[in-house]
């Protein structure tokens, strides 16, 4: 019998209180226990990136994070932050420069710039480069997604553009 722990965590503002087994890592316990599959699992050695997410507000690699390491913190996944709307203006963005094309990446890319966005006001095209080189992309070659970011920074497009439901942050 595998040896198991008791945490308490909130995952998209929900307090959680679950046993995990001790080697389970947060990736495989979002997506088969939490049935939050917005996670992708890609290379699972932390090298893509498909796997980032939100924890107490930092980016990190959640097929490298244990489920028990979590105890006590705050996760966002990209299933909280898009019902929340905290990501509608970035996924607006997205969407006008086709920055998400088969959309594998595209959430830990989502998660990735709200945390840069989140940071610092003032943020170059080679920032938003850096930024987001730890995410694979195989399909956009990244200028997409760093045009659709870096019009945030400039002030374009906000939550309540015609592309979005200002209330919900989900397309139209």
């Amino acid at each position: 019998m595998p040896f198991e722990l008791e945490i308490e965590t909130i995952v998209n503002g929900t307090k959680l209180r679950r046993r995990v087994q001790a080697r389970q890592h947060l990736a495989d316990f979002l997506r088969e226990e939490l049935q939050l599959t917005g996670t992708h699992l890609g290379c699972e050695h932390g090298v893509c990136g498909a796997c980032s997410l939100l924890v107490d507000g930092e980016i990190v690699r959640s097929c490298l994070m244990l489920a028990a390491q979590v105890n006590g913190k705050r996760v966002d996944t990209i299933e909280g932050m898009s019902e929340n709307g905290a990501l509608a203006s970035l996924q607006a963005a997205f969407a006008v420069r086709n920055a998400a094309q088969c959309g594998f990446c595209t959430p830990a890319m989502l998660l990735t710039a709200h945390e840069m966005l989140a940071e610092r006001r003032s943020i170059s095209r080679a920032e938003i480069r850096e930024s987001i080189g730890g995410n694979l992309c195989r399909c956009t070659g990244y200028q997409a997604i760093v045009d659709a970011i870096e019009s945030l920074v400039k002030g374009a497009p906000k939550t309540g553009d015609p592309l979005t439901n200002a209330s919900s942050g989900e397309f139209q």
